[in-house]
């Protein structure tokens, strides 16, 4: 394993694309997607369904089953390259050096399983501790992550805890081996809105504490500007936008990041109308030629209909779109 610099990326994703097979063919889901993820730092990903978001978590973590694959790039995590890695090197990393956190945690947990058990096994297969040792830290981390009485929590099940104490415990369990990298993915959709902001917190504070770097994955813009250090702003399978969260949230540069953010109602507004993006995001076997983002476009040119744009470097960050390239202008 190559050894990794303080200074180096804990991940690397380089012109990622993933298809689907089937009887008519490759349908491409992700494609080109690149990115570096510093230790520490939290990276939104943001964009509607179908953007190709969770299915980037996928593959970082080797969770990718068939017909999905990985046809072209690489994912380098700690200096080496893992999407190639056997299924049993794989499962080694996850857990220990890969955390993850699902949308519902209700289906995250063993229903037959105390959350103590559950804890207690994740642990020792990762860290060489003795039962009562590992008993010891799952207490501590239910009581870092602010269960009530984690001392005889610990041996309830996971229909006894509320919706908002079950994520608390999946951070817990994400956690629990100190891994470099954590994906959550949409980890606040199955919350009470009062209660998504306590557990955005938390898993800032968990993270930051514990220096594991974040894919935060969502569709929401506030959770973002909240949270994230930086945003990537996907659509049909491609980064569109990708800088400082609050450069891409307080002065977008792509038409379509632009649409999400006017989209937002604000307090105090005397908009009588919200701002709508027309149209939807193409389906996998109907993606339109050049920028995918053309027919709902109000900046549309003709270039755009005809070639895919490459990311550029703006102030702060990069964007794909041709209104930043001075030969189409």
């Amino acid at each position: 394993m190559t050894q990794q610099s303080p200074s180096s990326p804990v991940l690397s994703v380089r012109d990622l694309a993933i298809c689907f097979d089937t009887r008519h063919g490759p349908l491409s889901a992700v494609d080109g997607i690149s990115f570096d993820l510093a230790p520490g730092e939290i990276l939104g990903m943001v964009g509607e369904s179908g953007a190709g978001k969770s299915l980037t978590g996928t593959a970082i973590t080797g969770l990718l089953e068939s017909p999905g694959r990985i046809h072209r790039g690489a994912i380098y995590f700690e200096g080496q390259r893992i999407d190639t890695l056997p299924q049993p090197e794989m499962r080694r990393l996850r857990g220990r050096k890969i955390g993850s956190i699902f949308q519902d945690p209700l289906t995250s947990l063993n229903p037959l399983m105390t959350v103590g058990q559950q804890l207690i096994q994740t642990i020792r297969t990762h860290l060489e501790l003795s039962r009562d040792a590992a008993r010891k830290r799952a207490i501590d981390f239910l009581a870092e992550v602010g269960i009530p009485a984690p001392e005889t929590r610990v041996d309830q099940y996971p229909h006894q805890f509320s919706g908002g104490m079950r994520q608390r415990v999946v951070i817990a369990l994400a956690l629990c081996a100190n891994p470099s990298l954590v994906i959550a993915d949409e980890p606040t959709t199955a919350l009470d809105v009062s209660i998504q902001a306590q557990i955005l917190d938390l898993l800032k504070k968990m993270c930051r504490d514990h220096g594991a770097a974040v894919i935060l994955v969502t569709h929401d813009m506030g959770v973002i500007a909240e949270t994230a250090d930086r945003v990537a702003v996907m659509y049909s399978g491609r980064v569109v936008e990708i800088g400082p969260v609050e450069m891409v949230v307080g002065d977008p540069n792509h038409p379509y990041t632009k649409g999400l953010m006017q989209s937002i109602p604000r307090i105090g507004g005397n908009a009588r109308r919200l701002t709508q993006i027309d149209g939807a995001m193409p389906r996998l076997t109907d993606i339109p030629t050049g920028c995918a983002f053309h027919p709902r476009c109000p900046h549309a040119m003709d270039i755009c209909r005809r070639a895919l744009p490459e990311r550029q470097k703006v102030e702060g960050g990069e964007v794909a779109c041709y209104l930043y390239q001075e030969a189409t202008v």
